[in-house]
């Protein structure tokens, strides 16, 4: 029954290469597109918006009737918003393409994991949202290095394409499978925003963005942080450490969600997330580093479909907007992060004591997720369709 998830899962790749390759090219395009790196980089920032309006607000209403349809919709635009990047011939017209990119980002994460969740039996449902971060950490991990690889290579255009190659790859793979994608009529019944009335959801979206804050907010300045503790040339090292965790932790939570539940690991990834961060302060070593930079990559992007299960094991019809209000909050947290990062920065704060900053979110995170756990118990739910079925 997994295997028919991995259609989802190369879209959920091309998204995530997507969320990260400029980082790595951004000097190239501001030279082409005649302006400066920050103007460059408020591209994120619109994306990053784009993505967090539209999942939560477009995601139901496209599902309606037809869950192929509103998968093909958020590909589709997803790929002409990167189209348009790649052939953009000044920054207004790139700024708008990162918009139209990011709504479609955001439409395609909410429904395709709710969508993965609804393919296969309860007892793997944690397993088909874990595969779908998969998909997004591997793309996140891949795509700074490809990126100025393809970009050293030929140029940034080239980056850009390489999106909208696997976008398409995935909009057919996605077509050939459209008959057997189940209806998500059930999570567009009624308006997304309110979910938000269930206290458990509210809490869980905040604690998303924090997570997001601390992980993949403080994951912006590595490099520097290495080389403020004096590990400068373990940077490369270090980055490949944070992404072969994040993918191996994405990779392998799905079995013990599916086994145990999420209520232990609500507590544990994200003490784990604050001792990492406790170990890179503290610690001048490359190896504690390695370490570190391990577990907070695993623990980091592991807690994005354990808090997914928490949330919707005992709501599944409303599994959607729930995730899309969940990973639009995690997205934020990283754009808000790296924002307060450069704030501390520019105030002369030491880049190596970013770690010791990002303690306070993954606290208050803990917390939050602490009191998630509390009230929640293992279950094991059925697929979305079948819920629908039986009330019926």
């Amino acid at each position: 029954m997994i295997r028919k998830v991995w259609p989802l899962v190369v879209a959920a790749i091309a998204l995530g290469i997507d969320a990260y390759v400029l980082a790595g090219v951004l000097p190239q395009i501001a030279d082409s597109l005649a302006t400066t790196v920050a103007m460059i980089g408020l591209g994120v920032t619109t994306f990053t918006a784009a993505y967090a309006v539209a999942g939560p607000l477009l995601s139901g209403r496209l599902t309606r009737g037809s869950t192929a349809r509103a998968l093909l919709l958020a590909l589709g635009v997803f790929n002409l918003g990167n189209l348009i990047t790649t052939i953009a011939p000044g920054i207004e017209v790139f700024l708008v393409s990162r918009v139209i990119a990011g709504a479609g980002a955001g439409i395609l994460t909410a429904v395709a994991t709710a969508t993965a969740a609804a393919m296969v039996t309860g007892a793997e449902r944690g397993r088909a949202m874990a595969m779908v971060t998969f998909g997004l950490s591997t793309g996140t991990v891949a795509g700074v290095p490809v990126g100025m690889l393809i970009g050293q290579s030929l140029n940034w255009r080239w980056t850009m394409a390489l999106v909208v190659l696997i976008g398409v790859l995935s909009m057919a793979a996605l077509w050939a499978r459209a008959r057997t994608l189940p209806l998500l009529d059930a999570a567009a019944s009624e308006p997304a925003i309110r979910v938000l009335r269930v206290g458990k959801t509210s809490v869980g979206v905040i604690a998303a963005f924090l997570l997001g804050v601390a992980s993949l907010g403080l994951y912006t300045y590595l490099l520097p942080m290495a080389e403020s503790a004096g590990l400068g040339d373990w940077g490369f090292a270090l980055v490949w450490a944070w992404g072969i965790g994040g993918v191996t932790g994405s990779a392998i939570i799905g079995r013990p969600l599916d086994r145990y539940g999420p209520k232990p690991l609500l507590i544990a990834l994200p003490a784990l997330l604050g001792v990492s961060f406790a170990l890179a302060w503290l610690v001048a070593s490359p190896i504690a580093w390695l370490i570190a930079a391990a577990v907070w990559g695993a623990a980091g992007w592991a807690s994005v479909p354990t808090l997914q299960q928490a949330l919707t094991a005992d709501r599944p019809a409303q599994a959607m907007p729930i995730i899309a209000f969940q990973m639009a909050g995690m997205y934020l947290g990283s754009a808000v992060g790296a924002a307060l990062g450069s704030s501390l920065l520019t105030a002369d704060t030491s880049a190596v004591d970013l770690a010791a900053w990002a303690l306070i979110p993954a606290a208050l995170a803990l917390a939050l997720t602490g009191a998630i756990a509390l009230r929640t118990r293992k279950t094991t739910q059925l697929p979305v369709q079948e819920l629908c079925h039986s009330m019926q």
